[in-house]
């Protein structure tokens, strides 16, 4: 059973230093959430324009995605400048306002910092380009001598992950390390000069009210480069443990000590949460109070909808949460993956032997321009209700990606022409890219770019959108949007504490746990149905007949 939305309650802003622990956070693509100049492009306007839609739906908090000046070769993390915003996205004024707004709403707000690297449009890029060999501006970046004739080869053989050198040769003959895009020089963090620079930053937004900081890949910021350096074959023969010369050094936690400094001289504390995809046992640093206080917990993205795998991933992630003194977070979608709602319609990922998917999970389908193998859109949409009930459910901060909400599907049919991810174009044929799930959203079944902006959207909506518009789903109690309304209105009001009981169900395609205050969360992953324990139905995901729990879905109750 799902119910009517409730009528829009605007709480207080809490001055509780630990209200991220259990929050539900909301990611927010800005250039893909409301455009109000027609440019195609989202702004900082449209999402303002937005705040009473995120308070209905009752989340705690907004992530937003980068809307720092850029050239948008890697969708805004290729930063030009850390302390304004994009002007074709708006203004400093535009984004004090949408922060008045959404803590008016009782709405907090967390922004993403990309330390590793800048955009090559950067000030201080520019500066090194122009200063040369030797100067104190290169020395800002990661520059070495090419190797072979005259240096023409780069430095190592090392790869770039979104594919190609990671090296890219300037006009004087010196080359640059670049882990991402060709447009993302890697910063040298053994530079005094950077570690400042940021710190300055972080007061900047936190004076202009932002409450905390999302931190993008925040393990590869600090990197051992002495002489020689090593080949892509030796980096790969060595162990993730804190010493290797790239990534997840013990050294990063000098960094996020100084910026623990800078978090705890506001009142609230602002606070932060660590991309770091380590090695689990590696994830406590990240998450503990001297170093960034939490960390991303991303196992279910890669996850099967399978009951062995959603309860080992939560025991384990609950344990490492407790070894950190943080809180966990659950995610089951964000700008970088499938959307779940396909993922669970496609076939199971194949997995290797460390039980990780062998490769992206979707990629496939969308290589086939979603053709083959064939996606069941009901089963994935049934399936992603049932998860995203079960993962409400659970302690610890949610996060939650713009559209999900809506059910909304991986777009797949987009024409190559009309690809902005990087990966696709340094990959093509092997990688699709990450557009189909930052397409823009549907607000309106009807009208220019379904409601998103008044001449169309800056990647082309297909025509499904329609059924999944807001103004379709609004009001109607059996949809996706008004599951999740009803789920986060019961979630501020049963949400006491961080404990968890497993309680066993009888059979292995049923996970079961109950919380405070009696509340038990039933999860039917199994494809047929199963006997509905006991108790007050408080929120089902599919319908309910009878005394019978569906398959594939997921019921809260209260203990009778």
């Amino acid at each position: 059973m799902t119910t009517a939305a409730p009528s829009v309650q605007t709480r207080e802003l809490s001055d509780a230093p630990d209200w991220w622990r259990q929050a539900v956070v909301y990611q927010v693509y800005p250039r893909s959430f409301a455009d109000t100049d027609g440019d195609g492009l989202g702004d900082i306007k449209g999402i303002t324009s937005r705040v009473p839609y995120l308070a209905e739906l009752g989340v705690d908090a907004i992530w937003l995605s980068p809307f720092y000046p850029s050239d948008l070769a890697d969708g805004g993390y290729d930063v030009a400048d850390y302390r304004d915003v994009d002007p074709k996205l708006g203004t400093l004024a535009d984004m004090d306002e949408l922060i008045a707004q959404l803590h008016a709403h009782g709405i907090r707000i967390v922004v993403d910092i990309v330390p590793n690297h800048t955009s090559d449009k950067h000030v201080w890029f520019q500066e090194a380009l122009a200063a040369g060999r030797g100067s104190a501006a290169r020395e800002r970046y990661i520059f070495r001598e090419g190797t072979g004739v005259d240096g023409a080869e780069p430095p190592t053989d090392w790869e770039s992950l979104f594919g190609g050198s990671a090296w890219e040769r300037v006009d004087d003959g010196q080359w640059y390390l670049h882990n991402f895009d060709v447009s993302q020089p890697d910063l040298n963090w053994d530079n005094r000069e950077v570690r400042d620079d940021f710190l300055t930053t972080l007061r900047f937004w936190s004076d202009r009210g932002v409450d905390g900081f999302r931190i993008d890949v925040a393990h590869m910021l600090t990197k051992d480069l002495t002489e020689p350096l090593p080949s892509r074959a030796q980096l790969e023969a060595l162990p993730f443990d804190g010493t290797h010369p790239l990534i997840d050094r013990d050294d990063v936690h000098e960094v996020y000590a100084e910026w623990r400094e800078v978090f705890n001289s506001y009142d609230p504390p602002r606070t932060a949460v660590a991309e770091a995809w380590v090695h689990p046992s590696r994830v406590p640093l990240y998450a503990s109070a001297e170093s960034l206080g939490q960390a991303f917990n991303f196992d279910l993205l890669e996850a099967d909808f399978d009951p062995a795998q959603f309860r080992r991933i939560v025991a384990d992630n609950l344990a490492l949460a407790a070894e950190s003194g943080s809180s966990t977070t659950w995610v089951l979608s964000n700008h970088d993956v499938v959307r779940h709602a396909t993922r669970y319609g496609l076939p199971d990922a194949e997995r290797g032997a460390d039980g990780r998917p062998t490769r992206k999970h979707g990629n496939e389908w969308l290589l086939s321009g979603g053709e083959t193998p064939v996606l069941d859109t009901a089963r994935g949409e049934r399936r992603a209700r049932a998860a995203a009930t079960f993962v409400l459910g659970l302690p610890g901060s949610a996060y939650l990606y713009q559209g999900e909400e809506l059910g909304l599907h991986e777009v797949a049919e987009i024409p190559d022409a009309d690809r902005q991810d990087p990966t696709f174009f340094r990959s093509p044929g092997i990688d699709q890219g990450r557009d189909g799930c930052r397409v823009p959203l549907p607000w309106t079944a009807e009208g220019s770019a379904f409601g998103f902006g008044a001449k169309g959207a800056h990647l082309p909506q297909p025509a499904w959108f329609s059924a999944y518009a807001v103004d379709r789903q609004d009001g109607d109690p059996a949809s996706t949007l008004s599951l999740y309304r009803r789920a986060l209105d019961l979630r501020h009001e049963l949400q006491t504490d961080e404990q968890l009981q497993w309680i066993d169900a009888g059979r292995d395609d049923v996970v079961a746990f109950e919380r405070p205050n009696g509340w038990t969360v039933v999860t039917n992953f199994g494809t047929e149905s199963a006997p509905l324990p006991a108790g007050e139905v408080l929120l089902s995901s599919a319908e309910l007949t009878g005394d019978a729990l569906p398959a594939e879905t997921t019921v809260w109750l209260r203990r009778s």
